[in-house]
């Protein structure tokens, strides 16, 4: 049996168990599971990959994108830019191969830890068929660990950004700065928080949402609900928006891809 699984907490909610449990089903795919590790604390982390022989890859969600990236033994150089991971790839080693190996990671492991970023290849592919030549600066609403991906694939695309957070520090601004002037001359907008996200559906990003007009792109990292209240809003102006689907599927079949990858 090849096991996947997913590590965050909470895991109220899985994109990824039920993708992967499909696709394994239609694809007939046999002795494959892809199983849900509810992660309270990532100091825990360790024990899981040791109970568990069989794992030979991870995704990581919330919290613990950021935290994981420290129990890596390699980095993809895209995810030791970000600092962050939401795919991990377990490769079986001897203790004597990891001993001459001279990297980081757990002690007397007999595993290697591969980190990598798919969320950067996922974000990247759904956005770009949208831009348009008026999408030449952005709102980036938010800071956690998928907010990294984020602002690397923005940066990489020339595309300069403003971050908003509830707690404003260097480099970034609070809700409150957010004028209606600043949505006006600004026309992408992206949501990175887990504000509307079910079941709180009727929560939004305090913004200026009667500045935005049909020449913005709302776009929102949340899948479910379909259509969150921060995309409702943008529609009802007559903006163009986008929720979290694509990508989630474009970084699933990456960390496939990468999992398979001899």
């Amino acid at each position: 049996m090849k096991k996947f699984g997913l590590i965050g907490y909470p895991l109220t909610h899985s994109f990824s168990k039920k993708y992967f449990t499909d696709k394994f089903e239609n694809e007939k795919i046999e002795d494959h599971a892809y199983e849900l590790f509810e992660l309270e604390h990532l100091s825990d982390f360790p024990e899981l990959i040791k109970a568990n022989p069989d794992l030979i890859g991870l995704n990581v969600t919330i919290p613990h994108k950021i935290g994981a990236v420290f129990y890596m033994n390699w980095l993809e150089p895209e995810a030791k830019k970000v600092e962050a991971i939401n795919c991990i790839k377990v490769i079986k080693e001897s203790a004597l191969e990891a001993a001459f190996s001279g990297e980081v990671g757990f002690v007397d492991q007999d595993f290697r830890l591969e980190g990598y970023n798919t969320d950067i290849y996922g974000f990247e592919n759904s956005l770009k068929p949208l831009l348009k030549s008026q999408h030449n600066s952005a709102l980036v609403l938010g800071n956690g660990g998928a907010t990294r991906a984020v602002k690397y694939v923005l940066k990489k695309l020339k595309i300069p950004y403003t971050v908003v957070s509830r707690r404003p520090k260097l480099n970034h601004i609070s809700y409150e700065r957010v004028t209606a002037n600043l949505i006006k001359n600004t026309k992408l907008i992206i949501n990175t928080t887990p504000l509307g996200m079910a079941p709180n559906t009727n929560a939004f990003p305090p913004i200026a949402y009667e500045a935005i007009t049909n020449q913005h792109l709302l776009y929102d990292l949340i899948y479910n609900p379909e259509k969150t209240a921060f995309l409702q809003k943008g529609e009802a102006q007559g903006a163009t928006i986008k929720n979290g689907y694509e990508m989630l599927v474009l970084q699933a079949e990456k960390s496939w891809e990468i999992w398979n990858k001899k």
